[in-house]
C-alpha cells in the first residue's frame, strides 16, 4: 500500500512534530485537534521549526515553505476519512484513546492504518477496541 496522506490527531509537541516530519517527506498532512487555538499553536511551532531549519541551511526556504503548505488543519476528526495513515498523539488517558480509535475506525477507510504514539498504554489494549485489531500499530 502506498501512503500519500497522513492524519495526525493532536497538535501538541508530539503531534506537530509528527506532522512536520511527514510534510517534510512530501506527504499531505491533516492535523486535527479539539480546538482551533490548539491547532494555531501547533502550526506556529511547525512554522518556527521550519524557519530555524531554513536559517541554519538544513533545508531551503522553498523546501520549508513547501512542507508547511502540505499541512492542513481541522477540528473535525471526520476530515481524516481519506487518510492512508492516521497517527494518534493525544494525552495518555486510556478511555480517551480507546474512544478516539473507535471513532477513527468508523470514519477512516477500511485499508487505513491507525497508529498510536502511546508511551504508557498497551497497544494490545488499544487494538482490542471494536474492529481495530487488524490495522492498529
Amino acid at each position: 500500500m502506498e501512503i500519500s496522506s497522513i492524519g495526525v490527531v493532536g497538535s501538541g509537541q508530539m503531534g506537530n512534530g509528527i506532522a512536520q516530519v511527514a510534510a517534510c517527506c512530501g506527504m499531505e498532512v491533516t492535523m486535527v485537534d479539539i480546538k482551533q487555538e490548539f491547532l494555531d499553536r501547533g502550526e506556529s511551532a511547525i512554522s518556527d521549526s521550519l524557519e530555524k531549519l531554513a536559517s541554519k541551511g538544513r533545508m531551503s526556504r522553498e523546501e520549508a515553505d513547501s512542507a508547511f503548505s502540505r499541512i492542513s488543519t481541522s477540528v473535525a476528526l471526520s476530515s481524516l476519512s481519506d487518510c492512508d495513515l492516521v497517527v494518534e498523539a493525544i494525552p495518555e488517558i486510556p478511555d480517551l484513546k480507546f474512544s478516539t480509535f473507535r471513532e477513527l475506525d468508523s470514519i477512516c477507510k477500511p485499508e487505513a492504518i491507525l497508529a498510536s504514539n502511546t508511551s504508557s498504554i498497551s497497544i494490545n489494549d488499544i487494538e482490542s477496541q471494536p474492529n481495530t485489531a487488524d490495522r492498529v500499530i
